[in-house]
């Protein structure tokens, strides 16, 4: 029974000291305040919608780019034409 008991205060005492460890990492005293963790994550929120967009302009541009050469195919090319020309309207000074 002693040594169980030895086992078990001793895995307490490592326990103990790997929280003390997490608590002082600096990311955990970063988010101590409740107004620096919803300015972080506000700032994240930005940068996550802000790629979001650059990142499906740019898949869209390319995408409607190969679409607008798509020739052999009458449809798709002419629906793609059709939709270049109302970019090309909607954008100011063409």
């Amino acid at each position: 029974m002693s040594d169980t008991m030895k086992d078990l205060s001793h895995d307490l005492e490592t326990l103990s000291g790997e929280v003390a460890r997490l608590n002082a990492h600096r990311f955990i005293r970063i988010h101590d305040s409740t107004w620096r963790l919803m300015w972080f994550n506000f700032l994240r929120g930005l940068a996550f919608g802000f790629g979001s967009v650059a990142g499906a302009t740019i898949v869209v541009s390319i995408v409607g780019f190969f679409l607008n050469q798509i020739e052999v195919i009458p449809i798709i090319g002419d629906w793609a034409k059709q939709i270049a020309a109302e970019i090309m309207n909607e954008i100011p000074g063409n």
